[in-house]
């Protein structure tokens, strides 16, 4: 691993893992800042099937408390759901102070999904046009942090990890119908992003592009520029002492009392 010009190259997976772990140690130390600072981080993420979403949020989420750091991936909206405000059922899952949120695709469901699909009408859908850059600019004056990325994968490697899979049955369940029909609507998709962008691309939440058809590069690159994000401080460590075992008489119930999971693997 060999650094030229502030670039770092990752010259083999050891060197990832190493990277990477230590760029999970300083998302647990910005965990902590926003815990004690009362900072309300919102991270959306948004791109087109196969980009890598989930994959990069596990990597942001693994080595975090989950108690004041979420992740929401919102189902298709209830009938209920729909007959609300289109924004209200995002609302709830905003943080309070001290608390982070990843939302796993956003309210740009309708700007994207929904659009292309025609899920909404015409009308919802300049509503939202307008409406987005207004809601997104008053959470930021009231002090939440936005941050946007739009993950970017190209065509041809979208349809190999497409087809990866169909092949593997572990990862049928990611393949959806809707999957198969945004390959049918690829340019839709590609015109409906452009749009939204002129519309949202706002200088109070811009939105940060990043390529993702190297994964493990783009994890990296994503965590890194998040972590620049945000004006941490690396909490203060205080000594911590492992107080002694409590001793007294004591006598285990025998263990026929117990069910115990079968033995079905063991070591060499």
């Amino acid at each position: 691993m060999t650094t030229t010009q502030d670039v770092t190259v990752i010259s083999s997976g050891k060197a990832y893992k190493k990277e990477l772990a230590r760029l999970q140690a300083e998302l647990v130390a910005m965990q902590e800042w926003i815990r004690t600072s009362g900072t309300r981080l919102v991270v959306i993420f948004e791109g087109r099937d196969t980009a890598g979403k989930g994959g990069m949020i596990k990597q942001i989420t693994a080595v975090l408390n989950p108690r004041t750091c979420r992740t929401v991936a919102l189902p298709a909206p209830t009938e209920r759901e729909r007959a609300q405000w289109y924004f209200q059922r995002y609302i709830p899952h905003l943080p309070a102070a001290g608390e982070m949120v990843l939302f796993d695709r956003s309210w740009y469901n309708r700007a994207g999904v929904e659009k292309v699909m025609g899920f909404c009408s015409e009308a919802e859908y300049l509503e939202f046009v307008r409406t987005c850059p207004m809601l997104e600019r008053a959470l930021v004056r009231d002090g939440l942090v936005l941050v946007k990325y739009w993950l970017s994968v190209s065509d041809e490697e979208q349809r190999r990890r497409f087809q990866a899979r169909i092949d593997n049955p572990a990862k049928r369940w990611k393949l959806s119908p809707m999957d198969l029909e945004a390959q049918s609507r690829w340019v839709d998709y590609a015109e409906a992003k452009d749009a939204m962008f002129a519309f949202s691309d706002i200088e109070e939440c811009p939105w940060n592009v990043l390529e993702t058809n190297d994964k493990k590069v783009a994890r990296l690159n994503l965590i890194a520029h998040l972590l620049s994000m945000l004006p941490y401080e690396h909490p203060e460590l205080t000594e911590i002492a492992l107080p002694d075992r409590q001793e007294r008489d004591y006598q285990r119930p025998p263990k026929e009392h117990q069910t115990f999971v079968p033995t079905s693997y063991v070591r060499a």
